[in-house]
């Protein structure tokens, strides 16, 4: 009955730190880890010892699979080469360069158990998105530091296993490397497999609690297989929670999506935050056991706030360089702009050859669009572009695709150049990389016969509640003080361009429409459909058989919209917020049409 009160009142005190922490601007995790140290040092509370394997497999796979399935697809397309080389290469580089930091300061500590704690302070956490999300810092810093903090978590967490397998045997750095790769590679196709089959299993379940209770157990379906066969569990959630994520919208009704977003967010709530009330009620005992091993704990507090300093060093270095490679990038995709735009409008021109149907990408189809893009790409090198030249021959269904691909690339061309990467944004990327829940679930998984264990997990909790008081602290302050905003008349003047097309599908659909014809009535009341409100006011004393195709044809709205907001996410001519926001619309008005269906 104790153990119940207790999990109630950790419950209740999460919930109320996520209310009262942004009234006393106070980020809530670090408000969680205060109480818990005022909790941990109080005389009747007993010493708190926790089993790694809780943290690692009852924590993380959740909280990595709902970071990815909330993570727009389109973003992370775009910034994929940004959040890839973050979350890989500059952990790889950050744990091996804090490793022998580690090594040079802590007298008889192996290099293996040097880079072990290197990987452990080296991931990101997602606390410092909430923030700059909320002063309305450009989508795309957001995207990138979201993305970072999602994939990076697995990758610290390979690397750890390694380095924890160096300590117990002595293995090369070629071992390493290959099952680094192994552990990826395997993960990413366990997960993607889950993650499909998730879709088409919870597309036939028509119940939205129990599609709720199957989707709590995709990211460990994807976990224990994948660590069965020694590949990373937690890559393989993420890849399945991204697959998830790209096909919910087709798959999955509007009420299962509901229910999913609600449900996960709330575990996402409870898991973090318990995560940081754990590391409070666990710091006092850590500094008891320090104190008596290592003669106080001075030794592990300057090493944690040293190694602090030195991981957002390495961070400014790796990426200012990274920040003028993509700026470069987008200067080629401006130079390229023009003639993709020339080669877009003669494909859409040999489209009208052919008759209007869907694309249907079969293997021949793929193969098809496969040589003509070689041969475009070919033709549209700016050394080699010639206004002179013709484009080769294609078929109406090859330009159709052709098209299609052309068009996601200027919109990732213009994306990119609304949306830059410089001097400013590059500071609140490198500022923005706070060490938090990995950090801290990550230390605790440490085996206990490591040397030391109690010095390196209290160094992990110094770096991670240093990065949330001093980064986390000042990050709102640095981004008021950049003054680094999204443009908002642009925004406003894209989603009045997104309701235009709308209201013209809209209109599409309404005037091929036989239901339509059938009943004057309806003619007339859709006749402002793109201008006014949707209520029931105009048909309030029709018939049922009236009312019922009224139904209908807004079900029929609903979804032709729906296909055009997919095609336009697939493209990338919207930003994915207003993109997110339309579907969310759409997704209401068919669960109030479901909802007066059973009335």
């Amino acid at each position: 009955m104790q153990q119940i009160l207790l999990v109630v009142i950790a419950v209740l005190g999460i919930a109320a730190a996520q209310v009262i922490g942004p009234r006393i601007r106070v980020a809530p995790p670090l408000l969680l880890v205060v109480v818990g140290v005022v909790v941990g040092v109080m005389p009747f509370v007993p010493a708190i010892d926790l089993d790694p394997e809780w943290i690692l497999i009852g924590v993380l796979p959740p909280l990595l699979y709902s970071a990815a399935v909330s993570m727009p697809t389109m973003d992370f397309r775009r910034d994929f080469g940004a959040i890839s080389t973050l979350s890989v290469v500059l952990v790889l580089v950050s744990a091996v360069l804090l490793g022998f930091f580690f090594v040079w300061v802590i007298p008889g500590l192996g290099l293996a158990t040097g880079i072990a704690l290197g990987a452990i302070v080296s991931p990101t956490d997602a606390v410092a998105t909430s923030i700059a999300k909320r002063l309305g810092v450009p989508h795309r810093v957001t995207a990138v530091l979201e993305g970072e903090s999602m994939l990076n978590d697995a990758t610290s967490l390979v690397l750890l296993r390694s380095a924890i397998a160096a300590i117990a045997a002595s293995i090369s750095f070629g071992q390493v490397a290959l099952e680094f790769v192994f552990a990826v590679v395997v993960a990413v196709l366990i997960g993607t497999v889950v993650g499909w089959l998730n879709l088409a299993v919870r597309a036939r379940v028509s119940d939205a609690t129990v599609n709720t209770a199957i989707s709590f157990t995709v990211p460990y379906l994807a976990y224990i297989p994948a660590e069965e066969l020694g590949a990373s569990g937690l890559v393989a959630a993420v890849t399945a929670g991204l697959i998830t994520g790209a096909g919910a919208v087709r798959f999955l009704t509007p009420q299962h999506r509901l229910s999913d977003t609600q449900n996960w967010r709330t575990v996402e709530l409870i898991v973090e935050g318990g995560v940081f009330l754990l590391m409070g009620l666990e710091l006092w005992g850590l500094v008891v056991d320090v104190h008596n091993d290592h003669d106080g704990v001075d030794t592990a507090v300057w090493i944690g706030f040293a190694a602090l300093g030195l991981a957002v060093v390495i961070r400014s270095v790796y990426v200012v360089p990274l920040v003028l490679w993509l700026d470069r990038a987008a200067q080629r995709g401006t130079e390229m702009r023009p003639m993709l735009a020339d080669i877009n409008a003669t494909m859409v021109e040999r489209q009208r050859d052919g008759p209007d149907r869907p694309i249907r990408r079969t293997r021949e189809a793929r193969s098809a669009i496969r040589r003509e893009w070689r041969r475009l790409r070919r033709r549209i090198e700016p050394r080699r572009w010639s206004d002179s030249e013709e484009l080769p021959p294609t078929s109406p269904e090859t330009a159709r695709m052709v098209s299609s691909r052309l068009t996601r690339q200027i919109a990732d061309i213009d994306y990119y150049r609304s949306a830059p990467l410089g001097p400013k944004e590059a500071t609140i990327v490198v500022w923005g990389g706070l060490r938090g829940v990995v950090t801290l679930a990550a230390a605790q998984t440490l085996p206990d016969d490591v040397e030391s264990r109690s010095l390196l997990v209290l160094i992990a909790f110094v770096v991670a509640a240093a990065s949330l008081l001093c980064q986390g602290g000042t990050l709102a302050w640095l981004i008021r003080a950049l003054k680094v905003t999204e443009d908002a008349d642009s925004r406003v003047a894209e989603h009045h361009r997104l309701r235009a097309e709308l209201a013209a599908t809209s209109r599409k659909v309404i005037s091929e429409s036989e239901t339509v014809a059938r009943y004057p009535v309806l003619r007339k009341r859709f006749a402002t459909i793109a201008k006014t409100a949707d209520t029931e006011e105009g048909i309030i004393d029709a018939n049922l058989k009236v009312r019922a195709a009224y139904e209908k044809i807004r079900r029929d709205l609903v979804a032709a919209q729906r296909e055009v907001l997919l095609q336009m996410r697939d493209e990338g001519t919207f930003h994915s917020a207003l993109l997110e926001r339309e579907l969310r619309q759409l997704d209401a008005e068919e669960i109030s049409l479901d909802l007066r269906a059973e009335d």
